[in-house]
């Protein structure tokens, strides 16, 4: 079967509802034959309602999405048995917050071989900021503080290229710490064989088989180590980069 992915930059540009710029996307990409999704909200480090725990704050609130696009949520941490409700799943929708809080989390309960192999089999996989992180074979070109440390940096593997979302090359004035581009090619002299995708806000990659797009209206910035930068737009054929 075909590989199936869709990884976004970020959930929410500003000034728009929650997930709001890729609703019409993500239903494409789920299409009508999908009623549940199982959706991991171990990326969540933030809790602004002490009496609810911070992952079912996350799950409600991604559920109200997707059940206005009709689709039922199963939240992954709720689940006595995760491994099965993962090989049962339709879908599985992986939501952005800190990335090493996911990786931790995922390889402390033992479950990133099973969505792997889950994904692999053709089930589509949706995740956006540390979710398309986690798709990446490893965490290293994440945005995010390390906050908690993982098992492992190893992410599922399911692309053969890095990640970089909400990728901006903006400078701020006066400020003296590196820039993303500079992160970025840190990364690369010590990963040199590695490509990283830099993606910005409000963009996405669907990913059907060997076949890959950036979807929006913003370009997508490649990185190689020794080589310049090369931006690629929607119209761009990105199917090497799935083969690398």
């Amino acid at each position: 079967m075909r590989k199936r992915l869709l990884l976004l930059s970020n959930s929410t540009n500003p000034g728009e509802e929650y997930l709001f710029y890729p609703r019409q996307e993500i239903y494409n990409f789920l299409g009508d034959a999908i009623k549940r999704i199982l959706f991991v909200p171990f990326a969540s480090a933030t809790r602004t309602d002490k009496d609810i725990s911070p992952y079912d704050q996350y799950s409600q609130r991604v559920g109200k999405v997707f059940k206005d696009l009709g689709y039922e949520l199963d939240a992954i941490h709720l689940a006595e048995n995760p491994q099965e409700l993962i090989r049962q799943a339709q879908a599985i929708v992986v939501g952005g917050g800190n990335t090493f809080c996911l990786f931790h989390w995922l390889h402390k309960k033992g479950l990133i071989e099973t969505i792997r192999e889950k994904v692999n089999q053709g089930t589509p996989y949706l995740g956006w900021s540390a979710g398309a992180n986690l798709a990446c074979p490893t965490l290293k070109t994440s945005n995010d503080m390390p906050i908690i440390e993982p098992i492992s940096f190893q992410g599922l593997n399911l692309i053969p290229f890095q990640i970089n979302p909400h990728y901006t090359d903006a400078v701020i004035p006066n400020h003296r710490g590196e820039t993303r581009i500079q992160r970025l090619q840190e990364f690369l002299l010590v990963n040199p064989q590695v490509y990283v995708v830099g993606l910005q806000e409000g963009t996405m990659l669907k990913i059907e088989g060997s076949s890959m797009r950036i979807i929006g209206d913003k370009t997508l910035h490649l990185f190689k180590y020794g080589e310049p930068v090369v931006e690629y737009d929607a119209t761009a054929n990105l199917d090497f980069l799935v083969s690398v």
